[in-house]
Order: structure tokens, then sequence, then C-alpha cells
């Protein structure tokens, strides 16, 4: 059993890398060296081993046989592979969300694409990357969404690519803004509320396809 304090600390850690890792402090390829942020921590080895498990987990780092931890490197391949798994993945349990979805999902989908809709991608102070508040906005309206279909375990597997995803999404976020991205969320929308499981799985797909463009150099943004 891990103990209470040894857990925090983990958790701390965790949440710092995560942070690091996602604002772009670590290249794509660097190294994630467990003495060096054990010791810029405060921290045991064990402790930020236990937290590097979890990065590993969430797709924003990779465990490399005999060389330790290291933020994925920049590969067209490794993005395309998980925009192939959500287009896979994702439709199907839009098409289940919309069939067993009740009154309240309509309400949280209608309420999360608001707000989505009204927060400003871009703002002045957060440079060329997408606002924070515009990304947890986008990761909330995508996930409602697929709540609908009332399983957990896909739920979680919709987590692990988005949280993927959205690294390599803040990493090219500075390519394009030429992309209808608030027509392509209300298509969405629509099609989810007018319980449309083909257009919405359609329009889905199609969103999908051009995130995997765009993080690729092709397209614009997600």
């Amino acid at each position: 059993m891990v103990a209470p304090g040894k857990r925090m600390l983990s958790e701390q850690v965790y949440t710092h890398l995560r942070n690091a890792i996602m604002r772009g402090d670590y290249a794509p390829g660097d190294a994630l060296k467990p003495q060096d942020i054990a010791k810029e921590q405060g921290v045991s080895l064990a402790v930020v081993r236990e937290a590097l498990v979890r990065v590993v987990g969430e797709g924003l780092a990779d465990r490399l046989p005999n060389r330790g931890f290291a933020v994925p490197a920049f590969s067209d391949r490794r993005w395309q592979e998980i925009a192939e798994a959500r287009r896979t993945i994702e439709p199907v349990v839009l098409r289940m969300s919309i069939e067993r979805g009740d009154v309240d999902w309509e309400a949280r989908v209608r309420a999360a694409h608001h707000r989505l809709a009204r927060t400003p991608a871009f703002v002045p102070e957060e440079g060329e990357h997408y606002s924070d508040a515009w990304s947890e906005a986008h990761r909330v309206f995508h996930r409602t969404l697929l709540e609908g279909c009332g399983n957990p375990v896909l739920l979680e597997t919709f987590d692990r690519m988005w949280t993927a995803s959205e690294l390599a999404r803040r990493w090219a976020a500075q390519r394009s803004r030429d992309r209808d991205a608030i027509g392509e969320h209300r298509r969405l929308e629509e099609a989810a509320l007018a319980r449309d499981a083909d257009t919405a799985a359609e329009v889905l797909a199609q969103h999908l396809t051009l995130t995997a463009a765009a993080l690729t150099g092709v397209g614009g943004d997600v």
C-alpha cells in the first residue's frame, strides 16, 4: 500500500511534468531524466518514477528500453496513428451516445457547445498557442458528445487518445488558422441533438481527418 505522503508527492510531480510537457517546456524527443527531476522537485527517485509511469500512460512520454523516459518525438506517423484510432473509435461511440443519451445529455451537449463557441481560441497574452480556456472547452465539448454512451471504458480510451493528440495539436498550433472549426463544431452539435447518427458520425470523421492533416502540416487547426 502506498503511503499517503508519497502518493501526494507523486501527484504533485505528475502534475508538474504533465503541465511542463503540455506547455512546451520540453521539446519533442527531450529526455526526462529522473535524477534531474528528483533534484529539481526535491523528492525521491521512486516518487519521480511513479509520476513518469503515469505520464507514459497518458501518451505524453515514452519509456525507452535501457534509455529511460523521453517526450514523444514529433513524428507524423505517430500522430497519424493516433488520428486513425480516433477516427475508428469516436464515430462509433458517438453513435452509441446518440442512441442512449437522455435529455440531460442533450442539455450538457448544448451547454458545452455554447461555452466552446463563446471562448476565444487565441488570446494575446498566451501567444500563438490555443488559449487554455478554449482548449478545455474544446475537450469538454468532444467528451460530452460521447458521454451519452454510458460506457466508462470507452470514455477512458477517449481520454487517453485526446491527451496524446492534444500534445500534437499544441505543437502544431501555429501552422494555420484557415479552418472553419466553429462551423464543424456547430454541425456536430446539430446532428447529435437531431439524433441523426449517420450525419453526426460522418461530420466527426471528417473533423478528425482534418485534424490529422493539420498535425502533419497539410491542413488547418483542430
